[in-house]
């Protein structure tokens, strides 16, 4: 499908962690650029991580998010306070927001006051905020849920929140750590629909998540990331980097239902994930 590359939103340069003297990240660079397309309205950006259990992906998201300090490197997202083209800023604790596989959330608040806290650093009136809470509500189906506590919520309705949640005091960006692990096949579709309603609701919308479900990745995003560790010199090194790139926008197979072509890839993304 035609689509061309607008400005950049996710710039990472050289980003390496370490604990200690003990290397889990090196190296990683990463840019990717808003995309929009001729026969869409709105298209945010789904980005997959793939990789063998222990390579560095959690550690690489907590970065990301700010929830660990960088070694060196940098990495910058689009400032959207700023009206320049191309203005950026260093991530910050916040700036990205960060949905666990347990869906945390306050057990002592309402979907609504939850909601409404995670706006508390927004320019909104109350009543923008109100009003922002009950279309999204709607939207995500959870209009029925605004004064409901975490506890009485099903899996799918507690994840959603907890997406909007991070949605509302991050904007525009949204990390999620194997958001598809453990599910059901009935919440795994719930999930999938977030992702819709995440890119249907800002073409800005960046959405990176990790998965071992290779399928998933090819159904849901446009690039694919493969962690790993590298092999230098013919000797396999102990620190996760990006080990291979797949952009199906490049490819032909961005925005398509899952076909013969997507199970070849798939088969390639598993030969390149049990070698690193």
């Amino acid at each position: 499908m035609k689509h061309e590359f607008k400005e950049t939103l996710l710039y990472i340069e050289n980003l390496s962690v370490a604990y200690d003297d003990n290397i889990i990240i090196k190296d990683i660079n990463i840019i990717e650029k808003d995309v929009v397309r001729d026969d869409a309205d709105c298209t945010g950006q789904v980005l997959a991580f793939v990789g063998r259990s222990g390579r560095g992906k959690s550690t690489f998201f907590k970065a990301l998010t700010g929830l660990v300090p960088s070694t060196s490197g940098k990495i910058l997202i689009r400032d959207f306070v700023n009206q320049e083209a191309n203005a950026a800023k260093m991530v910050n604790e916040g700036d990205i927001g960060f949905v666990d596989q347990k869906y945390t959330l306050f057990r002592h608040k309402t979907v609504t006051q939850a909601l409404k806290f995670s706006l508390r650093k927004t320019a909104l009136s109350n009543i923008e905020k109100e009003n922002k809470i009950k279309t999204y509500l709607k939207e995500w189906g959870l209009e029925n849920c605004g004064d409901k506590y975490p506890n009485e919520l099903s899996g799918g309705q507690r994840q959603r929140t907890a997406i909007l949640e991070q949605l509302f005091s991050s904007d525009q960006f949204i990390v999620l750590d194997e958001p598809f692990s453990g599910l059901d096949v009935g919440n795994i579709e719930e999930v999938k629909k977030a992702f819709e309603l995440l890119g249907n609701s800002s073409e800005f919308n960046t959405v990176i998540f990790s998965t071992h479900d290779i399928e998933l990745a090819l159904e849901l995003a446009q690039v694919i990331y493969v962690i790993g560790y590298p092999t230098l010199d013919g000797k396999q090194q102990q620190y996760g980097t990006v080990v291979a790139k797949y952009d199906l926008r490049e490819m032909g197979l961005a925005w398509k239902d899952y076909c013969e072509d997507h199970l070849k890839l798939s088969k390639e993304i598993i030969h390149q994930m049990m070698i690193s």
